[in-house]
């Protein structure tokens, strides 16, 4: 039986967390096909994390002080006429999957998607990431298009699957 995780923290992302969530998004670039990258990301990804604003907030959890998970909320597209659909994603360490860490980083964004106004939330998950997508399934989300081999990772094929949720 495991011991009993310690209580997580959720916060916003500083500039301080760019090594951590570098390391975590970089881990599935390399191994997984959690990532649609298959190279480290490098500062494009702190970039992103560092351009964030009040309507688009990125999030680190956070258990004993390491920073475990990263995530958050981004426009699904730059159209103002969209604004009420963002898109989510966020990933674990692999040795905290699977202890509700995803649930509760989910709605922290779900909320705060809410008081934004906004209506939809989308997620871009990899056809190989099976977990993923029984993830999203079970959190309210339905798959609502698909890319059919729209990427080559690892020498094998995936599709890219949009799921939706109304909130």
């Amino acid at each position: 039986m495991q011991n009993p995780m310690p209580s997580p923290l959720i916060r916003r992302y500083t500039p301080e967390d760019a090594e951590a969530v570098a390391a975590i998004i970089d881990h599935f670039a390399l191994n997984t096909f959690v990532s649609y990258n298959s190279q480290p990301y490098g500062k494009m990804i702190t970039e992103r994390f560092n351009t964030q604003t009040d309507d688009y907030p990125n999030y680190v959890v956070e258990i004993e002080g390491k920073v475990v998970s990263s995530g958050g909320l981004r426009p699904v597209h730059p159209g103002d006429t969209v604004k009420q659909t963002g898109e989510i994603g966020y990933s674990f360490f692999p040795e905290y999957t699977g202890r509700g860490l995803g649930s509760l980083l989910l709605e922290r964004i779900e909320t705060d998607a809410r008081t934004l106004g906004m209506i939809s939330l989308v997620a871009s998950i990899s056809s190989r990431n099976e977990q993923s997508i029984a993830f999203h399934l079970k959190h309210g989300f339905v798959e609502c298009g698909r890319f059919r081999r729209a990427g080559i990772k690892f020498d094998q094929e995936f599709d890219i699957v949009w799921m939706q949720k109304f909130l």
